[in-house]
């Protein structure tokens, strides 16, 4: 019997600015996954707007996901965002132990900052507590930044040029992540994705660099990496998928002159995510 895939998201859920959940949701039910939310806050529309709702779901998710166990659900991925908290993140060790089996793949998105510097909510006590789940999760997806607070090294945006990704992907294995993929790094007219194998191999896929900077780019990006390694891609074709999937989004969104808090304009090629 044929058994469909499932995937747990933990992230926050904003109805406006295509960004977290509402992101994930249909990309991972596009490539055929049963997606599975299990939201950490509720938004009207992300914050990079003037106004916005707001509602912490942090004591709401160990209830929310009692019931799942009561269920004896497992599932086949367990995808972590953006997380504010030492409880959400207390929450979210938990739930890994409890819903993982050794064949689940967890990925891991490190959300704590950007261009040099920690998001303003987020400690340095919380972004090593972050780093606990990053540790022990089969692939993690930092950016420059991320990857520099994960391996607690200062920030170089040189880091490239000089040659080092691989010895800074390197210390991220040390300390327990199983595959690397540091996102978004500036090459000049390209954007770069640096990818580290457990194994020690590694290689770099690039894409045009399109424009300003997009919210909800990276929500996409590891959506699309989430649902190809359940799927059983290789980590190198997953990254790539993501790659040219956002790269035909982001076109048609300037195409479309769609402003950059809105996110990407990705429902109409949804369908090159179906399985064959």
């Amino acid at each position: 019997m044929i058994k469909q895939k499932k995937i747990a998201v933990i992230n926050d859920f904003s109805g406006f600015g295509r960004c977290s959940l509402t992101v994930s949701i249909p990309i991972i039910s596009a490539a055929g996954i049963q997606c599975c939310p299990l939201p950490t806050a509720v938004f009207s529309n992300h914050t990079g707007y003037e106004d916005y709702f707001f509602e912490d779901y942090t004591d709401k998710m160990e209830i929310y996901y009692s019931k799942w166990e009561k269920l004896g659900l497992s599932f086949d991925g367990i995808y972590t965002g953006f997380l504010g908290s030492d409880k959400q993140v207390d929450i979210v060790a938990d739930f890994i132990k409890k819903f993982a089996s050794p064949e689940t793949h967890i990925i891991v998105d490190p959300v704590m900052g950007d261009n040099g510097k920690t998001y303003a909510t987020l400690t340095d006590e919380l972004c090593r507590h972050i780093g606990t789940l990053a540790y022990g999760a089969d692939v993690i997806t930092p950016n420059l930044t991320e990857a520099c607070i994960l391996a607690d090294i200062p920030y170089n945006e040189n880091t490239a040029e000089a040659g080092l990704l691989p010895e800074l992907a390197q210390k991220l294995i040390s300390l327990g992540s199983k595959n690397i993929v540091i996102t978004g790094i500036d090459q000049g007219n390209n954007i770069g994705n640096f990818i580290y194998r457990q194994d020690g191999t590694y290689n770099m896929i690039t894409s045009p660099r399109l424009g300003k900077p997009r919210a909800g780019t990276g929500d996409v990006f590891t959506s699309i990496i989430t649902a190809c390694t359940v799927n059983g891609m290789s980590l190198e074709e997953s990254v790539k998928e993501a790659c040219h999937f956002t790269e035909k989004a982001i076109s048609l969104s300037n195409k479309m002159n769609i402003p950059s808090q809105d996110g990407l304009c990705f429902e109409p090629f949804l369908k090159v995510l179906s399985p064959p």
